[in-house]
């Protein structure tokens, strides 16, 4: 593992703190990806703020909190629609053109929203809900793999909501694992441009995670559970 994704939102402004304060000075070869964009009236309320002014605030700070030079990947965490992207992406692109990010990518985002950004900045990685029993955005995850664009999954095993399903537990059950390891592995066989970012809160459940990636079905068994996640 070598990619940490995080938010300034997140907390607020507390996950980036923790992440430098545990990490840093950071390993050679780790990406800390955050994102700027949506800001947090209440302890449920998620509002997009792209204004650009705000977004070039945004940068500097998760630049301080990180005590990074420059952010390998930092993300619009949502379209403000009461913001042109345009306008939004160009602050982007300007922090982008200054050295302070290396890549941009984009957040809850549909085929013709990344479209659109591309003609404004180059756009590496997209992050949507995704998952084995939420396929909302399966036409961006094709966009993705015919662009060649990184596919981040945010609330890769369901996030607050979990995943249920009777027929995908009998399946984990049978091979001696979890539904959130075998909805990782069904991830990372669903596409080549996949990177599931999962969350953890302890050494046992990360490396339960990380198992998830020797997992091994057989060509029927993924079939099976193609057409299960698919009814879902």
């Amino acid at each position: 593992m070598n990619l940490i994704d995080t938010a300034d939102a997140y907390g607020p402004e507390t996950d980036e703190l923790l992440i430098a304060e545990a990490l840093y000075p950071y390993p050679k070869g780790l990406v800390i990806a955050t994102k700027g964009g949506q800001i947090r009236p209440g302890p449920t309320q998620w509002v997009p703020k792209g204004d650009p002014e705000y977004l070039k605030q945004c940068v500097d700070k998760s630049l301080k909190r990180l005590k990074l030079e420059r952010i390998d990947l930092y993300q619009l965490h949502r379209v403000d629609p009461k913001v042109p992207m345009e306008d939004s992406l160009g602050a982007l692109k300007e922090a982008q053109s200054a050295g302070k990010i290396r890549h941009i990518g984009l957040s809850e985002v549909s085929p013709e929203q990344v479209e659109r950004a591309r003609k404004i900045v180059p756009i590496v990685t997209v992050q949507n809900r995704y998952n084995i029993t939420d396929r909302k955005w399966d036409n961006t995850l094709a966009y993705c793999e015919k662009e060649q664009i990184g596919f981040m999954p945010w609330a890769p095993v369901g996030g607050s909501r979990g995943m249920t399903s009777a027929a995908l537990e009998k399946i984990a059950k049978d091979h001696g694992i979890t539904i959130y390891q075998l909805g990782l592995a069904w991830l990372l066989h669903r596409s080549a441009v996949m990177l599931p970012i999962p969350g953890t809160s302890s050494l046992a459940h990360l490396e339960e995670n990380m198992a998830a990636c020797r997992i091994q079905l057989g060509a029927e068994e993924w079939k099976t559970i193609d057409a299960l996640a698919n009814e879902a």
